[in-house]
């Protein structure tokens, strides 16, 4: 298996490098040279496995001969044994053809632990047998730096600094965050949005010289490792509906695209999924695009839902590249001019495909809180508020077939957004046992203006320390 970048000017590698690199050098995303193709025999081999040995057969189509299935069964065993629920990602029916994909059972209560979890021993695997070291980099919108610092807190082989915007995230999210204190672990609070976060970091990684010096890699989903490794949970869930003898629709709540791009991944493997709803808040860029073809950034404005509090969704590149045709000068060339401009006019033809599978969807907070106690008076279910959109979706957008089931990605836990739960509800969800003292833990983090010299500053400085 070999990968690509989107933009043509890097050269095709193995999974191994693609993992470490995260980014292409000419700012691209890796996809695979081609996609792996499933029969009809081999879905229906899959039914019923244990999630650990599902996704391992999964995975084992993209890391080529990086790892032995045995290697990866290693892995993934280890990897989903610590979850709290014996089916690791369940699904809870709440209507007639509505279920939720329940994706918190992970240590941080959000789906970002699913494939983080994994990809730090998948790290230092690689790493060990390379005798290598690096320092991971990466921005948060609130749940994937938590997922990842729990992923990758005392590696040996590995330092980790992470982006938040200082303020626009959960109180759970923040401390879940700057309360690890391991050595390896540095939080940096931006003084500004997610984007400008995740523009930091994209720019840390095309200055060749500094990624070279401190070894960067990716943790979020600019790496295709987190994305290949979530599209087991779209798998698991279809094949428990019927697939691939019966067409499922799934309705994911996104803001960077990267998790439905992994349901949209599974498609292109021969999984029947027939539709994709793109569930957005009010920074609904990506639902602008696919009603409108409206494709042009605004300013982010905070909301119930912070996790999708987002106007540059990364990972829409790497379905860009697949809409025209692959064509990655094409590609580059829209990229740039949305960076450049704040806009990126999307040829008629490649938007008419997209919205072929894609539909767009936004709900506001008001919304959003009366989806969330709509959602417990109707069926006695707590919902996040990310996970709310998602479900308020599902019944809007319902596919026209009726008994076509539609899977509902369940983000994150409602503990993790107490207070939007209990505006709406009048339930204050409780914290697992094992984050019920999170409140009284100490928290480390610095605050840092919107400033590239700076944030590189701190990485230098944190990463050398961790070295010496």
């Amino acid at each position: 298996m070999r990968y690509v970048s989107t933009r043509g000017e890097a050269a095709p590698r193995g999974f191994e490098d693609v993992l470490l690199a995260g980014l292409a050098e000419d700012g691209g995303l890796f996809l695979p040279e081609s996609w792996p193709l499933l029969s009809t025999a081999e879905w229906r081999e899959l039914r019923g496995l244990p999630y650990a040995e599902l996704s391992a057969r999964i995975l084992h189509r993209f890391v080529g001969d990086a790892l032995t299935l045995e290697e990866l069964r290693g892995l993934t065993t280890a990897t989903y044994s610590s979850f709290r629920h014996p089916a690791v990602v369940p699904l809870v029916q709440l209507g007639p053809r509505d279920f939720a994909l329940e994706l918190f059972h992970g240590p941080t209560l959000a789906f970002k632990d699913v494939a983080l979890q994994l990809l730090g021993r998948l790290f230092d695997h690689v790493l060990k047998k390379r005798g290598e070291r690096i320092t991971i980099v990466g921005a948060t919108s609130g749940d994937t730096g938590s997922a990842a610092i729990e992923a990758c807190r005392d590696r040996a082989a590995v330092d980790i600094v992470i982006l938040h915007p200082e303020g626009r995230t959960s109180e759970v999210q923040r401390r879940q965050m700057t309360t690890v204190m391991s050595a390896n672990v540095a939080n940096l609070a931006i003084q500004g949005s997610f984007d400008d976060c995740q523009d930091l970091v994209k720019a840390m990684f095309v200055d060749a010289p500094f990624r070279g010096e401190m070894k960067l890699a990716a943790v979020n989903s600019i790496n295709w490792a987190r994305i290949a490794a979530q599209i087991p949970y779209y798998v698991a869930s279809a094949l428990a509906l019927g697939a691939p003898d019966r067409e499922v629709a799934v309705s994911v709540p996104t803001g960077n695209f990267g998790n439905v791009l992994a349901a949209w991944a599974a498609k292109q493997m021969g999984l029947p999924i027939a539709k994709f709803i793109v569930a957005s808040n009010r920074n609904d860029i990506l639902t602008r695009f696919l009603v409108s073809n409206d494709m042009s950034a605004r300013a982010v404005e905070p909301s119930l839902s912070p996790s999708m509090d987002i106007q540059v969704s990364s990972n829409f590149e790497r379905l860009l590249f697949e809409l025209l045709g692959r064509d990655p000068k094409a590609t580059a060339a829209q990229m740039q001019g949305f960076r450049a401009t704040g806009r990126m006019p999307i040829p008629d033809a490649a938007w008419r495909q997209a919205t072929q599978h894609f539909q767009g969807f936004m709900l506001d907070d008001a919304g959003t809180l009366a989806e969330i106690a709509h959602l417990h008076e109707a069926a006695g279910y707590l919902a996040d508020p990310h996970t709310a959109i998602g479900t308020a979706a599902a019944r809007a957008c319902a596919p026209t077939d009726p008994h076509m089931p539609v899977i509902i990605a369940a983000t994150a836990h409602p503990a993790k957004f107490p207070d939007a739960v209990q505006r709406a509800t009048g339930v204050h969800p409780p914290l697992p046992a094992a984050l019920a003292d999170l409140y009284e833990r100490p928290e480390r983090f610095t605050v840092l203006p919107n400033d590239l010299a700076a944030a590189q500053g701190f990485v230098r400085q944190h990463s050398r320390r961790n070295a010496a």
